[in-house]
Order: C-alpha cells, then structure tokens, then sequence
C-alpha cells in the first residue's frame, strides 16, 4: 500500500470544530457538518477519515458516535480517535463503525493495560504518540510527562500494528510537520507511522514520505483552501 493521505474530521457536540488558544472554535466550512466535510473528502478519493471525538478528548464522554456511524456509512474506513484509553471506549468506537481506534498518549502511563488492549483488539488499535520535544505529552485530558524515546523502546517489544505520531506544538499551526521527532519514531519502532501536526500541503507531504512515514493526516489545511485532491497526488 502506498502512502496514506488521511482527512482529519475533529467533532465537538456534533459539529466540525478544532482547537485553538482560547480552546474550542467551531469551523464554518462544509456549514459546520462532520458527514457532509467527510463526502467531500471521499469524494475527492479519501480512503480513510481521521474521526476525533473532542467531547471525550476534552475529558468528557464520547458524544460523537453517531458522526461515526454517519461517515462510516459513506462507504470509506474510520479512524476513530479522540482521548481513547480503554476497553469500553475502543469497543464502543469499533461498534459504530470504526475500523481502526486510536489509543490516546495519555493511556501509556498504564503499561499493563496498554499490553491488555494490544492483546485484545490487535490490528484494530493503532498507539498514539503526542510528543512536545523529547516528551510525550497528552494535548488536552491529561499531561502525560513520559520520556519519548524510552517509551518508545518499550513499545517497540509489543505486537503494536501502527502508530499515530502527533508533534504538538504544530497542532494547528500550519508551521509544518516535525520531521526530527517523526524520524525519531519511525527509527525506534519499525513499524507503520502516521504523522500529524503542521502539515501545510504537497511539499510537506513529500517531506514525510520522504523520510519512511506510511501516511499523514491532514487537518486545518484542507478546511482553508487545500484540495485534497492535489494532496493525494503529490504522493500517488
């Protein structure tokens, strides 16, 4: 398979939204529906969406499910994510309709319950790595303070299908992506990662592959003015 272009979807109480310094703001585009900005992106020829639930993220409840189910029923895979860190939550997520659950950072502090979830659910979950600098670092549930590299290591000795590598301080930004923690994860684990957090269009794109990522998602870019069309043929 070929490097995979993922359209970011974040959802706050049903509508389209993302983070910003003074917290959440709502995104006019696509009139604020998650499931009509998920057809255009299929249409466009999206094979996944990245679905984040920031209800849960925020540290509430997941309130977004059925965005889930809407955009699942387009037709195109899920990607479910969103403050994600146990049982319930993942079993929840894959039962309306996600094909793949993302673990939120803030789970890995639980090394036996990560171990438990790897276990269990297999290829279904993919781990989330939110790291600022040399530290994973949870954006909005909960400050995690775990050193990047060492528990990266650890990681690296469990069946782990894929990562979700997040640079957080480029969340957002439209700076461009973290190439140097991204290398640094894909050095350490070997295996499949995404990367998100800054990225701007097709150049940043061909960066990331460039340097061995399986994928990227893409977020504010695409809600003002990217055509995702030329994203996915920067790196066809």
């Amino acid at each position: 398979m070929g490097f995979e272009v993922i359209p970011a979807v974040d959802v706050f109480d049903g509508r389209l939204a993302r983070l910003s310094d003074g917290g959440v703001a709502f995104v006019e585009a696509f009139d604020g529906d998650p499931v009509v900005a998920a057809r255009s992106f299929v249409e466009a020829g999206a094979r996944w969406i990245h679905v984040v639930d920031m209800d849960l993220a925020l540290g509430g409840e997941f309130r977004n499910l059925d965005v889930v189910a809407g955009i699942a029923g387009l037709g195109v895979s899920v990607q479910a994510s969103g403050g994600i860190t146990g049982h319930t939550e993942v079993e929840r997520a894959l039962a309306s309709g996600a094909g793949r659950v993302v673990l939120a950072s803030s789970a890995l502090s639980d090394r036996a319950a990560v171990e438990a979830l790897l276990a269990r659910h297999g290829d279904a979950l993919a781990v989330g790595i939110e790291s600022d600098r040399d530290m994973i670092r949870g954006r909005a549930r909960q400050e995690v303070g775990l050193p990047l590299l060492e528990t990266m290591a650890w990681l690296a000795g469990l069946d782990v299908d894929r990562y979700v590598h997040t640079s957080v301080s480029r969340v957002g930004g439209l700076e461009g992506p973290d190439l140097d923690a991204i290398g640094a994860v894909i050095d350490v684990t070997g295996r499949p990662v995404v990367a998100s957090g800054g990225i701007r269009g097709p150049e940043d794109l061909r960066r990331v592959a460039a340097i061995g990522a399986h994928g990227a998602i893409l977020g504010r870019a695409l809600y003002e003015g990217l055509d995702l069309r030329d994203a996915l043929a920067a790196v066809a």
